[in-house]
């Protein structure tokens, strides 16, 4: 007799949060009972594991932490649900949001991430950064992003296991999927959530991580929306270059070093730029293999 393939699988990184998933798992279950739960335990010193098996769903061991984006990718490729929802194990996400995720997804959408409302967020300092992240994000890709780094999402497995290798194996990971979902054409919606507030402490660290998200996008925006970063840096270096030849021709006659510099520097940015384009095409070319 064959066993039917689950349509949903739900994928959740775990870091000793045995508290945590001991009271979540139950909660899914009754939202989503016939999903397939895969918990991913990245290396666990508590009794995360053993709570998982006592409530019988899937678990995938790391022999140590490999991070959060390597706990995603293992969740995605052992993963066998033709749709996947990834969610914290910390209790943030509530199960009952999971059916919204999937109804919006219905509509015709790749991708559906739980935009975390304001008051979601632990603090002032953590929403300014965010709203800094979505905007520049927003300008790189030229779509509106609501929330970058929320790992509340569904995704359709067969496109999101494409970006596999582009996703690093720390905290960024959502940075670097949506807006791979976004160059490749891929649609992309969002729902409003609210995220509830962790039990126990948090594994970011504000300062460190925001610049690694911050050196994330410049990265995808290279690799996805060259241009975008390129051009506006290329003409700036121009425009400096024209007014420093005027300021030495108004006040010397000469041509300086300086204006040389800066209109080579221009020229110089503006040709990675175009390397950069052809080098985004046969990513996006492979992606739709």
């Amino acid at each position: 007799m064959t066993t039917k393939k689950p349509y949903l699988s739900i994928v959740m990184p775990c870091l000793n949060e045995a508290e945590n998933i001991d009271n979540l798992l139950p909660k899914i279950k009754e939202h989503q009972p016939d999903a397939e739960i895969l918990v991913v335990d990245d290396g666990s010193t508590d009794r995360s594991l053993e709570i998982c098996k006592e409530h019988g769903v899937k678990v995938v061991s790391h022999p140590a932490s490999l991070g959060n984006g390597a706990a995603i990718k293992t969740g995605a490729r052992n993963a066998i649900g033709e749709i996947i929802v990834f969610m914290d194990a910390d209790g943030q996400h509530a199960p009952e949001d999971i059916q919204r995720l999937l109804s919006k997804l219905e509509q015709g959408y790749d991708m559906v991430v739980g935009a975390r409302q304001s008051s979601s967020h632990a603090s002032k300092k953590r929403l300014i950064g965010n709203t800094i992240f979505n905007k520049l994000a927003s300008f790189m890709t030229g779509q509106k992003i609501e929330d970058l780094t929320s790992g509340f999402r569904a995704v359709r497995a067969k496109h999101f296991k494409k970006f596999l290798y582009l996703l690093p194996n720390g905290f960024s990971y959502p940075t670097t999927s949506t807006m791979a979902f976004f160059r490749s054409a891929l649609p992309v919606a969002y729902i409003p959530i609210h995220a509830g507030k962790r039990e126990g402490k948090s594994k970011i660290k504000l300062l460190n991580d925001g610049f690694r998200f911050f050196v994330i996008i410049l990265k995808i925006g290279a690799l996805f929306s060259p241009m975008r970063l390129f051009l506006p840096v290329s003409v700036t270096f121009f425009i400096l270059g024209v007014i420093n030849h005027i300021d030495s021709y108004l006040s010397a006659g000469t041509f300086s070093n300086g204006s040389l510099l800066l209109y080579t520097s221009s020229v110089f940015i503006f040709l990675m730029g175009i390397l950069s384009e052809q080098i985004s095409s046969l990513h996006y070319r492979n992606s739709q293999g």
